[in-house]
């Protein structure tokens, strides 16, 4: 089995020097090593610190590719640019703050060695993060799952795949990118494997609440419709409401009990359609914004420098 190992790299440059030597000991081991050849794609995301510049030096070595992207466009795209540029039929791709460990590679392609398996997540047997950070994780793969991610529970940054699913990838240009729900289009043989990861030490994490939050969002008004369903069952609730406050007037009209003419109901209908009509017209303002950001067709990343094609390679 031959690996390409594609790392999305942003303010990395304390951690990648130890990441790829970890890597180089575990895939480069003349005995027990899971990958017969393998290669290391360094993907800059528009890192504002010296990681380039470590990601260059590191790309000296044969086994080390660097390629770096003229902005930060996102882990997502970065992952993506990477795996476009893969040589090897097998994917794996990982963070690059030493959580994810090199010795677990191993564990993590075996199902790739069944031909019924297409895709495996390594999944941690214990959280990494913080209470607030897992919450938001958890959020987002209910926002997979909303997107029709199958196994969405069990996505995983640190993934194993087949590359011959790339050409799913080849048709994307959409800044608003989710690697989990591209291959979920490709395919459903899906396979989770338990694995051992560290906590962090160096840093913090580049992903805050906010983001995590702005991640799910974009992933499920970008791949899929449920919320313009909920705007329906969202009108739909409120009609119902609407009658009912009706029937509930005028059984007071015809029993004398109304003074002051429907002043209080008319004040919390008013209050309830508003709130209603705000909410679908940020939904549908949610989908036009993303139709006319699609319409200009603004690129999923550009690269400025690939150590590959500087070398003479392709």
């Amino acid at each position: 089995m031959r690996l390409s190992v594609v790392i999305p790299c942003y303010r990395s440059s304390a951690t990648l020097p130890e990441l790829v030597a970890r890597l180089h000991a575990t895939l480069g081991a003349e005995s027990g090593s899971p990958a017969s050849d393998y290669e290391v794609v360094l993907v800059v995301d528009g890192s504002p610190d010296d990681t380039a510049a470590v990601a260059r030096g590191l790309a000296a070595h044969a086994k080390v590719r660097c390629l770096e992207l003229r902005r930060n466009y996102g882990q997502h795209n970065a992952l993506l640019a990477g795996v476009l540029r893969a040589r090897h039929e097998v994917v794996v791709t990982m963070d690059d703050d030493l959580q994810h460990r090199p010795d677990q590679i191993a564990a993590l392609v075996e199902p790739l060695r069944e031909e019924s398996v297409d895709l495996v997540y390594g999944v941690a047997q214990e959280e990494e993060h913080g209470f607030w950070r897992s919450l938001a994780s958890r959020a987002v793969k209910r926002g997979l799952g909303a997107s029709g991610v199958p196994s969405a529970t069990d996505v995983s940054a640190f993934r194993a795949f087949r590359r011959d699913l790339a050409p799913v990838f080849s048709q994307v240009n959409d800044p608003y990118v989710s690697m989990d729900v591209l291959l979920s289009w490709a395919t459903t043989a899906v396979r989770r494997v338990v694995v051992q990861m560290d906590e962090r030490t160096v840093g913090t994490s580049n992903y805050s609440l906010r983001s995590l939050v702005r991640h799910t969002l974009n992933m499920v008004t970008g791949y899929s419709t449920l919320p313009l369903r909920s705007v329906a069952w969202l009108g739909a609730f409120c009609a119902a409401l609407g009658i009912g406050l009706l029937a509930f007037v005028l059984v007071k009209f015809v029993a004398g009990e109304v003074t002051v003419a429907g002043w209080t109901t008319l004040a919390s209908m008013i209050a309830i359609f508003s709130g209603a009509q705000m909410i679908s017209i940020a939904v549908l303002g949610e989908y036009v914004g993303r139709l006319h950001t699609r319409s200009m067709q603004r690129p999923t990343y550009v690269v400025r420098r690939d150590s590959a094609a500087a070398d003479g390679d392709d």
